[in-house]
């Protein structure tokens, strides 16, 4: 089978360009160890009171290690305080676990200059780990549109100076 000069190239251009991106990909798994946000466990939205989330906030679980759950709702971010927009101020160098949830519809949750991105639907328990190493006042943003009331929906990390 003759195969023409031109095509041939064409063709191992494209096996180089499919190797290229098979192995970025195996990088990013292997050595870098990039993993797709999944839910970590389902909640009745109608019994989110009677849950880990009826007391949504911040906890210390050690040095530096925090846990915070959030519960997005119509059209705020419920974490335990009754600002309007929500503040949640940490150390530089904290590790944070991010549990969060919906009780309503579906809504976005993105922290600004983080490798956070996730989707929050109702009734599914969403966990992001995230370390916070520089000081900064980084913005959590809804990013799903969920109604008249979206554009207000935000929430601020406060990275202080380590303790």
């Amino acid at each position: 089978m003759h195969i023409d000069r031109l095509e041939r190239y064409w063709i191992i251009a494209v096996g180089v360009v499919l190797g290229a991106f098979g192995a970025a990909i195996v990088a990013s798994v292997v050595v870098f160890g990039v993993r797709l946000p999944s839910p970590v466990g389902r909640i009745d939205p109608a019994k989110i009171k009677e849950s880990e989330f009826a007391t949504p906030g911040l906890t210390q679980d050690g040095d530096h290690t925090y846990t915070l759950r959030i519960v997005a709702k119509m059209w705020k971010f419920d974490v335990g305080t009754k600002e309007p927009q929500p503040t949640i101020k940490i150390p530089a160098g904290s590790r944070l676990k991010i549990l969060a949830t919906s009780l309503d519809v579906t809504h976005g949750f993105y922290v600004e200059q983080h490798d956070v991105n996730v989707m929050l639907l109702p009734g599914q328990i969403s966990q992001v780990d995230v370390t916070f190493n520089k000081p900064g006042v980084f913005h959590i943003i809804c990013h799903e549109y969920c109604g008249p009331g979206h554009q207000a929906m935000v929430a601020t990390i406060e990275v202080n100076e380590g303790n």
